[in-house]
């Protein structure tokens, strides 16, 4: 028995040590699974440049949100618009930063990309997801300021920090990628693959558009070399090891975390249920691949067809991790509106905080949804309508407007009880709109009891 033991552990020792020599040899070495070095197939160019590979401008904007997040229950107006608008040249890097065990590389948004900004790329229509008909880009101005006078409002029950930090995800990230990189840019008379992005550029117009829409997309250039899980901690910056992959003991921003809505696949698909991670990176992947095959030609229609096969993979994937994020926090409200009926008085506070956190999340998802590529019509109008302008006070009223005055108008319009359904009428929308799977914080269990309960109440939104 005692040989048996020692075998066992001798052949253990030995596994262990050749998983660490493979790690350490093959640390920063090139994969097939990595995103890039991409070589210069543009016609013509006789520069410097070896990696056409360009979507820094991007990951600056994912550093200008995660700070802007930051700053938002600790700053300025003006200090939440700097990363918001870009107006300092040498801003801080607030979020993501070093912790112990996790050294990150950049300290400073110019040493990632300069000169950029969100509020340029931020949705321009109008959202109706809130009052008065404001601009995206209106919307997050008005949080702003609000936030600096409170950021988190128990008054009307409003979350400023989670409202501007989802909804940038999708009026800026997931816009931009779906909406215009992936779309109008992928059009054959559009930046044409045989001619340089802009002057000087060594990149060719689809090579560069199809990066950037990669670079919104928020995965690390080797994600799909990790596990979901190893994505999450990534982006929870728990895991030194996964995230640097060329083995220089830091964390690189522009290539090496993982951000934004790639981060929320990792989060569901690390339950087994789903491979949104993967299936997103991969397609990018391969389309990467089969625009830079085109060897500097524009794209022949086959090709086009075939790169439009991923383009569908991704907005269609990108669009359901969203709707997964809907449905989760709609159960995570509907939790803190059932304990909130039961809570003590001791931890009504705590119980509250948790539960304008969770709306916060929900409605910033919810508006995220709708500035995609597809006009989701009346399942727009039903989510509106069972969300609301504000989440359900303990006196069971909640915002109905803004006035002149940017002065929130309060009305009673149902129940706590009406509230609770619409939450997993939510749920349900979800499911049967966008097919979501992970289903996270599932709590539908609980809808035929709490429907009967209600009876046939006129004030329910009944969608």
């Amino acid at each position: 028995m005692r040989k048996l033991q020692l075998k066992t552990k001798i052949l253990a020792s030995i596994t262990c040590l050749s998983f660490g020599l493979a790690g350490f040899a093959n640390a920063g070495a090139h994969s097939e699974d990595v995103y890039g070095p991409f070589p210069v197939t543009l016609k013509g160019y006789s520069g410097d440049c070896t990696n056409t590979v360009s979507y820094s401008g991007q990951i600056a904007r994912h550093v200008q949100h995660d700070s802007l997040k930051d700053r938002s229950t600790k700053g300025s107006y003006a200090e939440m618009n700097a990363y918001y608008s870009g107006s300092d040249k040498n801003k801080q890097i607030w979020a993501p930063a070093s912790k112990d065990g996790f050294p990150i590389k950049q300290t400073l948004i110019n040493e990632i990309s300069s000169g950029k900004n969100l509020s340029g790329k931020t949705y321009k229509g109008t959202i109706t997801a809130w009052p008065n008909n404001m601009t995206g880009s209106e919307v997050i101005d008005f949080w702003m300021n609000k936030a600096t006078a409170n950021p988190k409002d128990v008054s009307v029950g409003l979350n400023y920090q989670q409202l501007l930090s989802k909804f940038i995800m999708g009026a800026v990230f997931y816009n931009q990628a779906v909406d215009n990189y992936l779309d109008e840019k992928m059009e054959a008379d559009t930046k044409p693959n045989d001619k340089p992005y802009k002057d000087g550029a060594c990149y060719t117009g689809k090579e560069h558009s199809w990066d950037e829409a990669f670079g919104y997309w928020g995965a690390a250039a080797h994600s799909l070399l990790l596990s979901a899980e190893q994505n999450y901690n990534v982006a929870k910056k728990k895991d030194l090891v996964s995230a640097d992959h060329n083995g220089d003991g830091v964390v690189d921003l522009k290539s090496e975390y993982v951000f934004a809505h790639a981060y929320y696949a990792s989060s569901f698909d690390k339950g087994g249920k789903t491979t949104y991670m993967a299936d997103i990176t991969r397609a990018f992947l391969d389309g990467r691949k089969l625009i830079t095959s085109a060897n500097g030609e524009k794209l022949t229609d086959a090709q086009r067809s075939e790169l439009m096969g991923y383009v569908d993979n991704i907005s269609t994937n990108w669009e359901k991790v969203i709707a997964e994020s809907v449905f989760k926090y709609a159960g995570s409200t509907y939790k803190s509106l059932v304990a909130l009926e039961d809570v003590s008085n001791a931890d009504l506070s705590k119980e509250f905080s948790k539960y304008m956190k969770y709306w916060g999340e929900l409605k910033g998802f919810s508006m995220a949804l709708q500035v995609g590529k597809n006009n989701i019509g009346e399942t727009e109008t039903k989510l509106n309508r069972m969300i609301g302008f504000g989440p359900m006070l303990m006196d069971e009223t909640q915002i109905v407007g803004i006035d002149v005055n940017g002065n929130y108008v309060m009305d009673k319009v149902y129940s706590m009880h009406d509230a609770k359904l619409h939450m997993l009428k939510v749920q349900k929308l979800m499911i049967d709109e966008f097919g979501v799977v992970a289903k996270s914080n599932d709590m539908l269990a609980d809808m035929s009891d709490l429907a009967s309960k209600l009876g046939s109440s006129d004030s329910a939104e009944n969608d």
